[in-house]
């Protein structure tokens, strides 16, 4: 995600490195640069010239303090320009009436139907809400079939009406059953349509005039780039709707759509879709993405997946197993399980600082646990519980029965020994004081 763009600011940031202070020519030549690189990463020339003008601005108004470079003051001005660029403050839904209502709208192949799934498993997991998806794509072959894959991966029922074309009455319909059986949220998720048919847009307004929601949510496809921008202004002219659903945000987007859509259309980005798991939805944050861009990392966003994902039960029973030596590959299974909800796997490493830049280059694979589940799988209850009685012939079985090499086992069971041993000393408190004394200057390090 905004790789491009992150590697072309870095670039443009070295213009004043070196530099003892700010001035007109080395500011312009600057900027120069970081407007080639939006207008590259598909922002509107108006936005990209607006952008650099105001930093520009802010720039020349501003004393260079000597314990700061000019570089790093472009870096800063560039960062906080952008996250105002992409609204500034993050903007959650609204749901206060009783069902609270979602109207979902966008353009066939935005990624809707998949997306009403994961806001709908987001609003179960992370608020404890009761949603209902409701069926009201009437023309696509198969697309209320869709909806009941996707509520079956997330166990969340879908209100449809076999054979009945109205939309209107079945999302007024569907409201009456959330309010008959206690669901707390509906989620609407519409046809996708073309901002020029006519008929279809006059549908949805009649939808949204009929159930009166509590947030109507435009989903848009942001490797589409500008054409996004500009289908999200036809939309918001008809439907005048509450916010912005970015998807497909892991894929090879030039991030042109989540810098100036916010500009255009003046309503905020609330969701990004992250990859095709149900757990793969983050609430947008402007100051976080920005800190993307420029390559800063985000572990704010990777905490919070981390603690969404993670059972805090399960995490203190783990931190017993741990201190206890008892971790066994039972535990380590669920332990990958748990991270393979969490993303795809280059992005979580992105979010950490530093990284993203020394792995852009590098294919990290979705599926990089396969042969250690492969190996794991083939143990028995036994082995797995008790790994030390993995004896030769142990080996030689799970390397034929995996598909895998005894070099390949050999090496698991030695990292996992590692990891063992790291975790025991990790939770070891009078070891960890001791650590954190050492780091605080209290007492010399201990020796090795």
């Amino acid at each position: 995600m905004f790789e491009n763009l992150s590697e072309r600011l870095e670039r443009s940031f070295k213009i004043l490195k070196g530099e003892g202070k700010i001035t007109e020519i080395n500011v312009a030549q600057t900027l120069k640069d970081v407007r080639k690189a939006l207008i590259e990463a598909d922002v509107s020339y108006k936005v990209a010239k607006s952008f650099t003008d105001e930093v520009k601005r802010k720039a020349m108004g501003m004393n260079v303090i000597t314990a700061v470079k000019p570089g790093q003051l472009m870096v800063k001005l560039v960062h906080d320009e952008m996250a105002e660029l992409m609204g500034g403050e993050t903007v959650g839904l609204s749901l206060t009436s009783k069902p609270s209502v979602i109207l979902m709208s966008g353009l066939q192949g935005s990624g809707k139907t998949t997306f009403s799934g994961k806001l709908a498993n987001l609003l179960k997991t992370r608020q404890h809400k009761k949603p209902l998806l409701v069926a009201c794509d009437v023309y696509r072959p198969a697309a209320i079939e869709q909806l009941r894959v996707v509520a079956s991966q997330i166990d969340v029922p879908v209100y449809t009406e076999e054979g009945n074309k109205n939309v209107v009455e079945i999302a007024l319909n569907a409201i009456k059953e959330a309010k008959s059986k206690g669901y707390d949220v509906v989620i609407i998720d519409t046809a996708g349509r073309l901002a020029i048919d006519e008929d279809m847009m006059r549908e949805i307004e009649a939808v949204k005039r009929a159930v009166s929601p509590d947030e109507t949510l435009f989903v848009v496809d942001a490797m589409t780039g500008q054409d996004a921008v500009n289908t999200a202004k036809t939309f918001n002219e008809r439907l005048d709707f509450d916010g912005v659903v970015l998807t497909k945000l892991d894929g090879d987007t030039r991030g042109g759509a989540a810098l100036s859509i916010r500009t255009v259309v003046t309503k905020p980005i609330k969701f990004i879709g992250t990859g095709e798991k149900m757990e793969a939805i983050d609430a947008f944050h402007p100051t976080r993405m920005a800190d993307r861009i420029l390559g800063m990392g985000d572990v704010v966003s990777l905490v919070e997946r981390a603690q969404a994902l993670i059972d805090e039960e399960e995490a203190k029973k783990m931190m017993e197993k741990m201190k206890k030596n008892k971790f066994d590959f039972d535990d380590f299974m669920a332990q990958i399980q748990q991270v393979k909800k969490m993303g795809n796997l280059k992005e979580l490493a992105s979010m950490i600082p530093g990284v993203g830049k020394a792995i852009k280059d590098i294919d990290i694979d979705d599926d990089a646990f396969k042969s250690i589940e492969a190996i794991i799988s083939s143990m028995t209850p036994k082995e797995r519980s008790n790994p030390q009685i993995l004896n030769q012939s142990r080996r030689i079985r799970i390397a034929r029965g995996s598909g895998t090499s005894i070099q390949e086992v050999n090496k698991l069971l030695k990292q996992f020994d590692q990891m063992r041993k790291m975790m025991q000393a990790m939770t070891n408190t009078s070891k960890m004081n001791m650590m954190m004394n050492a780091m605080r200057g209290k007492m010399p390090p201990m020796p090795k």
